[in-house]
């Protein structure tokens, strides 16, 4: 069985394909359809294929120095074989890019089994932490977790009650912080309600970070150390939401958070709305970080688990017909 028939078979198992395919149409159109294109004037992995692949991965946002390291992998694995058709082809390259995200094994999500768990929520204005803090609780109330939110962002005008009015909605508490106030007194607050109230999720949502600010960069540290000292181990999680349309300027964002506050998984808003699928690999390869979820629709069902042989197979779906 080839790569691509063995991806499709895992594919066909997942209980999300609709989401999947829909959220990643516009990737799929830049990456997968361009592909196929290739096929018609294909004579095998040649310096001719390779540059025209190379222009593919960087359209993607994949970045150079990924789409150098598969060129030079799919060239050298052709090697073994005295001729590869185009399904090989492709299939190989699939199959080196599967390789890659998984080098670096991802940890898993943190559970604290001795009273809350704490997400902490991190990233700039305008990058989807709200509505996500929305879409998490929804998700771990309907895997029968109780949950909490903490509304710790302070200065941004309607902020607190924004969460507030998710919390309504969801029937999920939510603890205020100031308007203007210190975030970290939110943070102890929540923490603090949430072990007299047994919560088992506490969702942080802070206030939008620019990464050139470095006060507010020593905010989230202080953050980290008080969250600690109410919970030991808390912040469990600390999630960059990072919205996919900005591709790679995403990134450079991510390295000044990562320096602030070890974070250990990225969240990926909007990937519905861009051609920029290649980001995913790009993350995982740059920081080293695991992608957790993915947005793919604006309904709170559509922010998925990230799951790497879905999210390859929906970038290049119809490459499986060559």
């Amino acid at each position: 069985m080839s790569f691509l028939d063995s991806l499709k078979k895992a594919f066909g198992l997942k209980n999300d394909r609709a989401v999947y395919l829909q959220g990643f149409q516009k990737s799929k159109s830049v990456f997968g359809d361009q592909l196929k294109d290739m096929e018609k004037d294909f004579d095998g992995i040649n310096d001719e294929f390779l540059e025209q692949l190379t222009i593919v991965l960087l359209e993607s946002d994949i970045g150079i120095d990924i789409a150098d390291m598969i060129c030079e992998r799919l060239k050298k694995m052709s090697e073994d074989y005295p001729k590869v058709s185009f399904d090989w082809a492709m299939g190989f390259l699939l199959q080196i890019m599967k390789e890659l995200y998984e080098e670096i094994p991802d940890d898993p999500e943190v559970y604290n089994e001795d009273g809350p768990t704490v997400i902490l929520l991190e990233g700039v204005n305008g990058s989807g932490k709200t509505t996500t803090a929305a879409k998490l609780a929804r998700m771990y109330k309907e895997r029968g977790k109780s949950v909490a939110f903490v509304a710790v962002d302070t200065f941004r005008a309607g902020a607190i009650e924004q969460l507030a009015q998710w919390g309504e909605r969801l029937d999920v508490p939510c603890i205020k912080g100031r308007e203007n106030g210190d975030p970290s007194a939110a943070i102890v607050d929540g923490c603090r309600y949430a072990k007299e109230h047994d919560i088992d999720i506490l969702i942080c949502d802070t206030a939008g970070r620019l990464q050139n600010k470095q006060t507010l960069m020593q905010e989230l540290s202080k953050m980290n150390r008080v969250a600690n000292k109410e919970i030991p181990g808390a912040p469990h999680n600390t999630w960059l939401i990072l919205d996919a349309t900005t591709g790679q300027n995403g990134l450079a964002q991510a390295e000044v958070f990562n320096n602030s506050t070890k974070l250990t998984g990225i969240i990926l808003t909007k990937m519905d709305g861009t051609a920029k699928g290649g980001i995913v690999l790009a993350i995982k390869h740059k920081l080293k970080l695991p992608v957790r979820y993915i947005g793919l629709g604006e309904q709170p069902e559509d922010l998925r688990p990230f799951d790497l042989d879905s999210y390859l197979y929906s970038i290049s779906e119809g490459l499986d017909h060559a």
